[in-house]
Formats: structure tokens, sequence, C-alpha cells
């Protein structure tokens, strides 16, 4: 299997890239990735777009687990963004959008994990597969860093709530 990146590889990668980017900046600045903001804007426009141009690129020639996950987070990003105009979740509204938007930076980091190790280094790649030791290791401390980042969230929005501590 070759494991060179096509031309649509290369574009999405690169869309990918800045939306993980923005989404990473958004963290540490304000704690979470808030859609209203500068950043969180940036964050679902190319979150959105490295989804939908992920359907271009088939390292297999049909549609993978990766794209199960784009599915996902094409149906997150607008629940999450309008999580608090939507009366379903009601007082819970900021929990669901914060830790929402947190969930779709960390479904797109998971495919960013195995395409990582299974093509870098280009000569001798790290994993031969997904289902490669390293790779679910890799998997593994990344649902534990977002876990902990999502229960940071919960703990700063409930302190918050009580007007303990500024808004994150």
């Amino acid at each position: 299997m070759p494991n060179h990146l096509s031309t649509f590889g290369v574009i999405h990668t690169a869309i990918s890239l800045v939306g993980v980017a923005v989404g990473f900046i958004a963290l540490f600045q304000d704690g979470k990735i808030a859609p209203k903001t500068k950043n969180g804007t940036l964050y679902g426009i190319f979150t959105a777009l490295a989804c939908l141009t992920s359907f271009l690129v088939m390292k297999t020639g049909h549609l993978s687990s990766a794209h199960n996950l784009s599915f996902l987070i094409l149906i997150l990003l607008p629940i999450v963004y309008y999580a608090p105009s939507l009366r379903v979740f009601g007082g819970k509204a900021d929990y669901v959008q914060t830790i929402g938007m947190t969930a779709t930076l960390f479904f797109s980091l998971v495919p960013a994990v195995v395409e990582t190790l299974t093509r870098l280094p280009v000569e001798q790649p790290l994993a031969d597969g997904p289902d490669s030791p390293i790779v679910k290791t890799g998997l593994m401390i990344l649902l534990v860093l977002f876990i902990i980042i999502m229960i940071f969230q919960a703990i700063k929005l409930k302190s918050q709530r009580k007007g303990l501590t500024p808004a994150l």
C-alpha cells in the first residue's frame, strides 16, 4: 500500500491541521472552544471543511471508521454551536456546548494519530496499521488527556455557576 498523500490528501491534511491548531489555541487561551469567539468560529469552519474533504480521501478505496468520525463531528458541530438556544438542554446548555466542542477536537485527533503513526517516518512508519500497539497506546493517551480536559471544563463550569471563578 503506497504511503504517500494524494493531492486531496495534502489539502485535507492542511485544512485539518489549521482546525486542530486553532482548537488548541482556543483551549489554551480560553479553557474551551467557544463557538462565538474568533477562534471558535475558525475552528468550526476548518473542522467542518476537514470533515467534508475527508470524504475525498479514501486510503482503502471506501469509507472507513475515520469517515464515521467525520459524520459524527458534522452532526455534533451544529448541535453544540446552537446548544444555548435549544430548549432541550435547559440549564445544561453551557456544559453541552463546552464539552461537545472539546469532543469534536478529540474525534478529529483520532484519525490524526492513526495516520501520523502509520505514515511517519516515511521510510519506516512507527506502526503498520490501526491495530498496532503503538497506535492503541497513542489513542489511549489521547483519550485520557481529553477526559481530564473535559472533567476540568465541567468543574470550571460548575464553579463558575456558583460564582466562585470568572468565566472560562
